[in-house]
């Protein structure tokens, strides 16, 4: 299929040092992943008991730095769309997205992103393609009308979920409320779609373990799922629920937090 990036042809070396060392194999699956349920809010209680829902929103945060919100005001019809969208644009041929050719051409140099050049093994490859790019670089997309609607109607409710989140979060941490309105903006604010092509290899790394170094990061996951953090030294991972958004606290935000620099 002419769309998927060439994974095997690129770090064949790799795989092939990989499987020809068993130790590797063995490593990968000494790692488990536990089934748990992160903790669920439901953001239609802040107009009957806010004061409730937003301590537990700032608990889910001090104890998980993850947690699932529903009734989070993006539209599921919204949601859909924008999966449908991702489909077209990840299934364009690999020699036009390696080259931002078509939707890729007016964005921002590396917008589309796939592997890792400098992996020296397999556990610093993320076997997944990605296009990364600013709010602000959804205006440019002329020649696109759809897939831009529906980019600037996403980018409108995220923006404005992650305000709502975060001044509840600052509120009960006793920080100053607006500070995400004074230094947050759709020029540092970013989207990012994730694909992940089918791996001959079993355990391999979808997304390297990594953490998230920005303020908020608001999730979708699809019903296939995948997603899975990390909680008391194990991996947990996050089963997918269709009405729900998952939000990880960034680093930034616990740096801010920590040292009231709100």
């Amino acid at each position: 299929m002419d769309y998927e990036p060439p994974f095997l042809e690129t770090y064949k070396s790799l795989v092939q040092k990989h499987l020809g060392d068993s130790r590797n194999n063995n490593d990968y699956c000494s790692s488990t992943v536990e089934r748990c349920d992160i903790p669920l809010i439901d953001l239609g209680r802040l107009s009957v008991e806010r004061e409730e829902c937003m301590r537990e929103i700032a608990e889910a945060a001090r104890e998980w730095g993850f947690f699932q919100v529903v009734n989070h005001g993006i539209p599921q019809e919204l949601l859909k769309s924008m999966q449908i969208d991702q489909k077209k644009v990840f299934y364009q041929p690999f020699v036009n997205k390696s080259t931002q050719q078509a939707i890729f051409s007016t964005l921002s140099a590396k917008a589309y992103r796939w592997g890792n050049p400098f992996a020296t093994n397999l556990r610093q490859l993320s076997w997944s393609e990605a296009l990364h790019f600013y709010v602000t670089d959804i205006s440019k997309m002329d020649q696109h009308e759809t897939l831009r609607s529906n980019l600037e109607g996403f980018a409108t409710s995220m923006f404005s979920l992650a305000q709502s989140l975060s001044e509840i979060l600052a509120c009960k941490l006793n920080a100053k409320s607006n500070y995400f309105r004074e230094h947050c903006w759709p020029k540092s604010s970013f989207i990012r779609l994730n694909r992940y092509p089918p791996c001959p290899i079993s355990k391999m790394h979808g997304l390297i373990p990594h953490c998230d170094t920005s303020f908020l990061t608001i999730v979708h996951q699809d019903h296939v799922g995948g997603l899975q953090l990390m909680k008391d030294g194990k991996w947990v991972a996050v089963k997918p629920n269709p009405h729900a958004l998952v939000v990880n606290i960034g680093d930034l935000f616990q740096v801010k937090s920590q040292h009231h620099l709100f």
